[in-house]
């Protein structure tokens, strides 16, 4: 299969030329597919409980701006289980992915306007949790010691952090399809 990734492995260019034909038959073809698999295969997985609920969040992308949620909500949880499917078999890679890419912006533009927010308890809350009581286990008394703030950053943090990535990963295939060892390389010979 010919090399049609942007990617120069010429022998001349690297500092153990030996390990050309490595990165070439072996490194970029797995990198590659096994990014694709885990962008496409986290799509499905976020996806597969929205689309056994196809309507169940009617209201929340009419909070984004969407109308008719009654369209949207479905169509989004197709796109991303549909979407991922494809994108992890590397088959109409790029218009999937670009697609997704979209969706996921707005995922992160979501939790960039609706952070999680200051503090779990309130301070009656928090005392209760400093007087020892046996309503909270000795994890979330940890957790929980300062009301909850610094949980809720990092969780706000992982939350934005992760869309960004996966965000990107989608319009990484987006601009280069699906590559290696995908079905749109095998079967169709073209790119979109």
């Amino acid at each position: 299969m010919p090399n049609s990734l942007p990617f120069d492995n010429s022998r001349q260019k690297l500092y153990i030329p030996a390990l050309g034909g490595l990165y070439e038959s072996l490194a970029q073809p797995m990198a590659w597919s096994i990014f694709r698999l885990a962008i496409g295969g986290t799509l499905v997985y976020e996806g597969w409980p929205k689309i056994m609920a196809p309507l169940a969040q009617v209201g929340f992308v009419e909070s984004l701006g969407f109308y008719p949620g009654i369209f949207w909500s479905p169509f989004l949880a197709a796109l991303q289980v549909f979407g991922g499917l494809f994108i992890a078999i590397g088959l109409f890679t790029r218009p999937f992915a670009l697609a997704s890419g979209v969706m996921l912006l707005v995922t992160v533009y979501f939790h960039l306007t609706h952070p999680y927010g200051n503090a779990f308890l309130t301070p009656a809350g928090i005392e209760a949790l400093k007087s020892g009581s046996d309503l909270f286990t000795s994890a979330g008394t940890y957790r929980l010691a300062d009301g909850g703030s610094k949980f809720l950053h990092l969780v706000q943090t992982k939350a934005e952090l992760s869309s960004l990535f996966w965000a990107g990963g989608a319009f990484l295939f987006a601009a280069f399809g699906g590559g290696y060892l995908s079905l749109d390389q095998y079967f169709l010979k073209r790119r979109f």
